[in-house]
């Protein structure tokens, strides 16, 4: 077998095989968007209750995008329904904490009560300031079923500033950080529900 031979035979084998690596992707690409899509849903929509949406809420994302708030930003959001009806609002929020960024995602019910609050994203000290990203998160929990009034402007704060929250043990930054998000996201909920679910919370 003589040289020429030898690279045409070696420039086959490679094109076959670069052939064959894109067919293999290309037919695993449907499967490995829907796995990822069932991991997004889960780490997204588990604040919800699974039996208070009939909808696919990532498939009705809600205009935001990068909305500026008092102390944190609006990065995007979504709608879950039933039988048509809105139910709940996702928004995901951006804040920033001690050491960077901390995303979460909050869950608030068609009348304005929160729901949930999920960090999606933290860069906060370890066994300090990052708990919050332990999941289920008692913490976190102490929102739930509060509103942008209940308790009033003064009352979302760390009992330290005259709140009625706690704080998580050594994360004092943090923890303001993400009361003040949490209380952005009830603030706009409340003063926009025509954007976010069609109709006014007050009727």
């Amino acid at each position: 077998m003589n040289r020429a031979t030898s690279v045409v035979i070696l420039v086959l084998l490679a094109g076959l095989g670069i052939g064959a690596t894109y067919f293999v992707q290309h037919a695993s690409e449907p499967r490995i968007n829907a796995q990822q899509r069932l991991i997004d849903s889960h780490n997204l929509l588990d604040l919800l209750p699974p039996d208070s949406y009939d909808n696919q809420p990532l498939d009705q994302p809600l205009a935001l995008d990068n909305i500026r708030l008092a102390n944190s930003m609006l990065l995007g959001g979504y709608l879950a329904t039933r039988t048509g009806q809105p139910r709940a609002v996702l928004l995901r929020s951006q804040t920033l904490g001690y050491e960077g960024s901390i995303e979460l995602m909050i869950a608030i019910d068609a009348n304005g009560k929160l729901l949930g609050v999920k960090t999606l994203k933290q860069s906060e000290t370890p066994a300090l300031g990052a708990k919050i990203a332990e999941w289920p998160n008692a913490w976190l929990q102490t929102f739930t079923g509060k509103s942008r009034n209940d308790p009033g402007d003064t009352g979302w704060a760390l009992k330290k500033d005259q709140g009625q929250f706690d704080q998580i043990a050594g994360a004092t930054i943090t923890s303001r950080a993400v009361i003040s998000a949490v209380h952005d996201a009830l603030r706009y909920f409340d003063e926009h529900p025509q954007q976010l679910i069609g109709s006014s919370t007050h009727e």
